[in-house]
């Protein structure tokens, strides 16, 4: 039986809006736009750029069709693009797929094709292990390629989208999407795969997770 107190009282947008913690980068830089919110390097970064930068990565991803439960993968170091990605992948809809470096290639081809993922972005540092992934999975998702200026090490000839000018390419006034609803997943993550198969781990704008095993 539904109570009374629940007529005439259903969510609008004056009195609900779904959780999510993209709203924590807005309003950092909001309040403290000048702080520095990334050290990387010789790099400082401000809020307020961090959250510019977001935003453009978001509209970048929404250009290339990137939308609402798209899984966008990752295979980066903890660069400032994995930072953007945090918020930028979900900014415009898309759930993030953040891929352990150390895995072998045939357990991160498992991870792309059970994820459907539609674009990588990869450190150049990572681009072998991918091109060998790539040749073993069925999926074929775009490639952006982010060059980190503290990696030393030789870099592979490779056709991907350059990240920089990927993220240049965006508007920093995208008016990104909050969730329609707190349950929608933000980010897929995967266990290591090492008594049989990756589990695909989802996570939602609220934070609780749930468990997929199967394909979608």
């Amino acid at each position: 039986m539904q109570s009374f107190y629940n007529t005439g009282l259903d969510r609008t947008s004056a009195n609900y809006q779904p959780l999510t913690p993209l709203g924590f980068l807005e309003r950092a830089a909001t309040v403290f736009p000048d702080h520095t919110a990334i050290v990387h390097g010789g790099l400082r970064r401000s809020y307020a750029a961090f959250y510019d930068r977001s935003r453009q990565l978001a509209s970048a991803l929404a250009g290339l069709g990137i939308g609402r439960g798209d899984t966008v993968s990752v295979l980066l170091a903890n660069t400032p693009a994995m930072l953007e990605c945090h918020f930028g992948v979900p900014m415009c809809g898309g759930v993030l797929h953040a891929i352990n470096t150390r895995l072998d290639a045939a357990i991160v081809a498992f991870q792309l094709d059970h994820a459907l993922s539609r674009l990588v972005i990869v450190d150049a540092e990572f681009l072998p292990l991918l091109k060998e992934a790539l040749a073993l999975s069925a999926t074929k998702p775009a490639v952006v390629v982010y060059d980190d200026p503290e990696f030393a090490g030789t870099r592979l000839v490779f056709d991907a989208i350059d990240y920089e000018r990927f993220v240049a390419s965006g508007d920093p006034q995208f008016d990104w999407l909050v969730p329609e609803d707190e349950w929608d997943a933000i980010a897929i993550s995967y266990t290591s795969g090492t008594t049989g198969d990756p589990k695909g781990v989802v996570t939602h704008h609220r934070g609780p997770i749930c468990w997929r095993r199967a394909m979608p």
